[in-house]
């Protein structure tokens, strides 16, 4: 009499299954990927702002954020050359406007302009803004400031530093009192640049106030005429470098991100 096998129990085929539905989900992941390498400029958008709604993309990947210097209103983005060259116009803009407001209010003697390595620098002999060994801005000199505060806004967008510095003379044959001396100095600097801060759109992440003293200066301290030429706030203005923005942010796609 031949015996009767034994089943061995259901679930033998159980392994199938998940095998069967692992295949099937790389499938679609690889269908995925295939898509996206050919993805429309709208399919990309929908995928995107899927995951982010607030997501501001433009599907060329050379392209940068939308806050770039007199970007207009709804623009996609700009190039970083592009953005670079619009910084590099507005500089070159900023520095006739200072030049042509120095001529026209006949401020020659008081107040020089120069650029360097790109950045422009401003000397202010120390009458310009203050009397004395005070700190305190002159009501005489809101004019002026307020003339380089409205060319600065006009810019804001352009700038990565505006750095005032506060320098004095050596009064006598000896160093000065180094408290007095320095105070007065940085005391110069940090008040022209909370003037500005108030009176511009700078964002004050940009403004940057330093005192020196008498122990950077420009001529020696052997006459009045000399002493006087020490006596001044320097105004270093530095315009954006898009490349080393792009370049510390991680590259272009973080660097659309953080300008979002």
């Amino acid at each position: 009499m031949a015996l009767k096998k034994k089943s061995s129990g259901g679930g033998g085929a159980n392994w199938m299954d998940t095998y069967g539905d692992m295949v099937t989900l790389l499938l679609c992941f690889f269908v995925l990927l295939y898509s996206m390498s050919t993805i429309s400029e709208d399919n990309w958008k929908a995928i995107v702002q899927s995951f982010n709604p607030s997501a501001v993309l433009d599907p060329d990947p050379t392209i940068v954020g939308t806050d770039g210097p007199s970007a207009d209103p709804g623009e996609q983005g700009v190039a970083p050359a592009e953005l670079q060259e619009q910084v590099d116009t507005d500089m070159e803009a900023l520095l006739q406007q200072i030049q042509e407001f120095v001529q026209q209010q006949n401020l020659q003697d008081a107040i020089t302009v120069s650029q360097d390595g790109g950045k422009i620098f401003i000397t202010f002999s120390q009458s310009v803004f203050f009397g004395g060994d005070s700190s305190v801005i002159l009501k005489e000199a809101y004019p002026v400031l307020d003339s380089v505060c409205d060319m600065l806004s006009g810019v804001a967008g352009s700038l990565d530093e505006v750095r005032v510095q506060g320098h004095t003379a050596r009064a006598g044959e000896g160093p000065n009192r180094v408290v007095k001396d320095r105070t007065l100095a940085s005391e110069r600097a940090t008040n022209v640049i909370i003037y500005i801060q108030e009176h511009s759109e700078v964002p004050p992440s940009c403004l940057v106030s330093e005192g020196f003293g008498e122990w950077r200066p420009v001529e020696r301290n052997d006459t009045s005429e000399n002493r006087a030429k020490n006596r001044r706030v320097e105004m270093i203005i530095s315009g954006r470098d898009i490349e080393a923005e792009i370049a510390e942010q991680g590259g272009i796609q973080q660097y659309i991100v953080m300008t979002e």
